[in-house]
């Protein structure tokens, strides 16, 4: 199952892993997480099916392009560790900063950047070794 070197069953994999590291990694900060984004305590967070599906959906963007980067290494090189470097690089270089601009603009404070910050530095390279260790 495969389209011009993507391994369409990896990328499903990676998504996957991706959301129950979501699940997990904010199940277990919810309280820290939602103190951070300011709800108030006893007030719960609207979460809407639509919301992870959302999720889901933009999770799987994100393994296409991190296989595209992967893939992009030349052939032989898409392996488990290129895959959990290559994430770890996007992470560093593309979704720490940005997510870490978007908050200083909202007013948040650094506790609601190091919280998501570790969240998706989990994503990426989970997603990236996962799709490393699928291989083409």
């Amino acid at each position: 199952m495969q389209f011009d070197g993507i391994n369409y069953i990896a990328i499903i994999a990676a998504t996957i892993a991706a959301f129950v590291i979501g699940a997990v990694f904010y199940g277990t900060l919810a309280k820290q997480w939602m103190k951070a984004v300011k709800i108030p305590e006893g007030q719960e967070p609207n979460m809407k099916p639509s919301l992870f599906a959302i999720t889901f959906i933009c999770q799987l963007v994100l393994a296409f392009m991190i296989a595209g980067v992967i893939g992009h290494l030349g052939d032989g090189q898409v392996t488990l560790s290129n895959g959990l470097i290559s994430g770890f690089f996007l992470w560093l270089g593309i979704i720490m900063p940005t997510m870490t601009i978007n908050h200083r603009y909202q007013d948040f404070g650094w506790d609601l950047t190091i919280i998501d910050g570790l969240h998706w530095l989990l994503v990426a390279c989970v997603m990236g070794s996962v799709i490393g260790w699928f291989g083409v």
